[in-house]
């Protein structure tokens, strides 16, 4: 064990609040993936955050439950966590991330990194750089995303965990990075941003799949004009990323459009492709549970390997925790009807 597991997170094992059992070192689980190589994952990012919080997990029985231990027994095979550069909390920085992977990996899951290469959230609406970043020119921060890539993943490394998939930026659809890295005022500045991501993984994880992660994942136009330009600039990745968060109402025309999308990504770019985030209302399962059933029924159509897998957003998440309300835990923390379609 390396320090950061033994300052963070050993005594926890130890005593039974992570639901890992004794302090021997028992033999690491091998991966156990579908016989497709397909992912079925969920980001579970907030997890160790909501049990410090005392929020716990139930299986259908209701009995408490380990959340990472009832993900797996749902039919999950795989984790996405987020990691940020230096949140004020200390949540999803580079040692709860290593906490995180570690549980999942003794338990065989495979895992995937998402950097938002920011203090906080990163997403359609907000690209801000870290702090400690805010000054650097275009060159410094090239340095800064190659150095906090490495640093991130060579902990993980040397505990002998390895990242399977690792995003280089959270739903850039409009770059990463503000104002530098702004796709539309510099696609040049993005796609060298990125590039310095992508090289930085391949560094420590050789094999390691690079994703770029955009959202709506309808949009055909939005892919289009991404990909286009990093294309154009020297862009590199090895899949493409998607986020779908449709409605009740409109679950199906929504998973048409992403089909299409796929298909269009697949032979334009001759590129893999994954969905990278799901959800939907919580209290909408019937629709929930029909949308990732269809979801998942039409990515495994594609040929063995186009499309890798779909990960559900925080799905354990419930009770309105950070006012997040798509989760996939009913309001007393059981599980819904939405993972049958994981099964």
């Amino acid at each position: 064990m390396k320090v950061y597991i033994k300052k963070l997170s050993w005594l926890w094992m130890c005593i039974g609040i992570f639901g890992l059992g004794s302090c021997k070192n028992d033999n690491v689980a091998p991966a156990v993936p579908d016989e497709d190589n397909f992912a079925k994952g969920a980001d579970i990012s907030w997890i160790t955050e909501m049990e410090a919080a005392g929020v716990s997990f139930y299986n259908q029985a209701g009995m408490a439950t380990d959340g990472l231990k009832l993900l797996r027994a749902l039919g999950m095979n795989a984790v996405r966590l987020r990691v940020w550069v230096d949140p004020t909390n200390g949540w999803c920085n580079k040692e709860d991330v290593l906490v995180k992977a570690y549980r999942a990996h003794h338990l065989g899951m495979r895992i995937m990194v998402d950097f938002h290469y920011s203090d906080h959230w990163a997403d359609p609406g907000q690209q801000n750089k870290p702090a400690a970043w805010e000054s650097l020119s275009l060159d410094e921060l090239k340095a800064a995303v190659a150095e906090h890539t490495k640093e991130v993943l060579q902990l993980l490394k040397d505990n002998n965990i390895t990242a399977e998939w690792v995003q280089v930026g959270n739903e850039t659809g409009n770059g990463m990075l503000w104002e530098d890295g702004k796709a539309s005022e510099s696609m040049a500045n993005y796609a060298a941003l990125n590039n310095a991501g992508y090289d930085a993984v391949k560094a420590v994880f050789p094999e390691a799949k690079v994703i770029v992660h955009v959202h709506n994942g309808y949009d055909n136009s939005l892919f289009r004009w991404l990909f286009d330009g990093l294309t154009s600039n020297g862009g590199k990745w090895d899949v493409i990323g998607m986020s779908l968060y449709p409605d009740k109402d409109n679950w199906q025309e929504r998973t048409q459009q992403c089909v299409q999308n796929m298909e269009d990504m697949i032979a334009r770019y001759e590129t893999k492709v994954m969905i990278c985030e799901v959800g939907m209302s919580w209290d909408e399962e019937d629709a929930a549970v029909a949308f990732l059933t269809e979801l998942m029924d039409r990515s495994r159509q594609f040929p063995t390997g186009q499309v890798l897998g779909v990960f559900y957003w925080e799905p354990l998440s419930y009770g309105g925790w950070n006012g997040y309300t798509l989760g996939a835990m009913d309001d007393s923390g059981r599980p819904t009807k939405v993972w049958e379609a994981f099964k």
